[in-house]
């Protein structure tokens, strides 16, 4: 059993943006991909899960850009389970260049599903037999609860498609940012040199569905702009996600 997995990535044509550096939605790929593979070896993977009824299912997640590699670049992603968090199985992640400098850190929390009464149960039967790396974290804080903002304007919507939708059935947790990149600014995201994305899973996007996004540049408390983004399905009004993008 592998406290720590870690996987080697080369940054493609596909991670980065105009710039030639990587992007945040690269890095979720990256984070989505290692703790899949995880899972799998500490044998609480996809297909066990589904043999008894249970899925992971990703609720909150924290990345944090501190240096965007450039094209071409080799970087290595290591991921380990931190234990639990009232509902939440938590799972920290970090990237690390060719001299073994942290470019990029990360927090997830998962719920597990019952997929019969689809609720949420508790995860200690999974956990319980995982290393906690207690001891071990990328980030001092992340998974906060993101609250809906009254200002926000409208700036578009997309239709889930083929290419959005993964082996779940339903819209990638990656593609989310795809998405909220492709809504926001191209010149800001360009210059760029770190980024922090707070994200928000709240109800699950299936194919054919509209998601209405609504944006707006807020303050936080320490005086700083940050990006809010809601996504709201088109027949509902409900949210689908809420996410908050910092950037310098």
């Amino acid at each position: 059993m592998k406290n720590i997995w870690t996987e080697e990535f080369k940054v493609r044509t596909w991670d980065v943006d105009k710039s030639g550096r990587l992007h945040l939605a690269a890095v979720f790929n990256y984070f989505q991909e290692v703790a899949g593979n995880h899972a799998e070896s500490l044998g609480v993977g996809k297909e066990k899960l589904k043999s008894t009824g249970h899925a992971w299912v990703l609720s909150r997640m924290t990345a944090v850009i501190d240096r965007r590699s450039d094209w071409g670049e080799i970087v290595y992603a290591h991921t380990w389970p931190r234990g639990v968090d009232r509902l939440f199985a938590v799972r920290d992640y970090e990237l690390l260049d060719s001299k073994n400098t942290i470019v990029a850190r990360g927090r997830s929390g998962w719920i597990v599903l019952d997929t019969v009464k689809m609720r949420p149960v508790r995860p200690n039967f999974l956990t319980d037999t995982m290393p906690s790396n207690s001891e071990k974290r990328a980030l001092e804080e992340g998974l906060e609860s993101l609250k809906t903002h009254a200002n926000l304007i409208d700036s578009g919507s997309r239709t889930a498609s083929y290419s959005d939708i993964d082996y779940n059935g339903h819209v990638n947790n990656a593609r989310y940012v795809q998405w909220i990149q492709d809504i926001l600014p191209a010149e800001e995201l360009e210059k760029a040199h770190t980024f922090r994305m707070d994200i928000n899973y709240l109800s699950e996007v299936i194919p054919g569905s509209v998601v209405h996004f609504f944006t707006a540049l807020q303050q936080d408390a320490f005086g700083k702009s940050f990006y809010a983004i809601e996504g709201r399905h088109q027949e509902t009004g409900q949210p689908a996600f809420r996410a908050e993008l910092r950037l310098d």
